[in-house]
């Protein structure tokens, strides 16, 4: 008995190490800092950009997809990035994104569904971005934590994977691409 209780605990800690020290929410900029091609956010996030996206639920079951078309600009160190989501559910939204540049690759974003302000650092080919979002009505009203990582590939295509979570559990998942349109 006390083996079996022993094996339980060992694989109850390497369940949690491996959730909290191994998983996707604790890659660091650092891991990407000399990768390539360089995320230059006033160019990549410019101009028109059209994105495809799958969410996924808690259990990992796809939930929802999407069609966004965004518009970036710049004007020196501030920018917005205006998006217009279509939902397979028939569903739209809309967000405008409000973007400052900071020192050391950092920047600040703000838009009318987010709780505070978004921080966001920019390392090699990558962009992370953490901030608290609140769901539409229709969605529950939830405020959820969210991490975006952005990775810039060779041709100039963004991935985009982002995890929700709420009280620290993962409650949604989101896949994109980003393209230039």
């Amino acid at each position: 008995m006390k083996l079996l209780v022993a094996c339980l605990v060992i694989l109850l800690v390497a369940m949690i190490a491996k959730t909290y020290l191994f998983s996707f929410r604790f890659q660091s900029p650092r891991d990407y800092a000399e990768t390539g091609p360089q995320f230059d956010i006033t160019t990549h996030l410019s101009g028109e950009i059209l994105s495809e996206g799958l969410i996924f639920g808690p259990t990992g079951k796809m939930t929802n997809s999407f069609v966004a078309r965004m518009v970036g600009s710049w004007d020196g160190n501030t920018g917005t990035l205006t998006e217009e989501f279509r939902y397979s559910n028939g569903t739209t939204q809309n967000r405008k994104w409000y973007l400052t540049l900071g020192p050391d690759n950092t920047f600040t974003g703000t838009a009318d569904d987010l709780v505070g302000e978004a921080q966001g650092v920019v390392s090699g080919s990558t962009l992370r971005l953490s901030y608290e979002i609140t769901l539409p009505a229709e969605s529950g009203g939830h405020i959820l934590q969210a991490t975006d990582w952005m990775y810039l590939t060779a041709d100039g295509a963004i991935m985009n994977k982002s995890e929700m979570r709420k009280f620290g559990l993962k409650v949604a998942e989101l896949v994109a691409t980003m393209r230039p349109n």
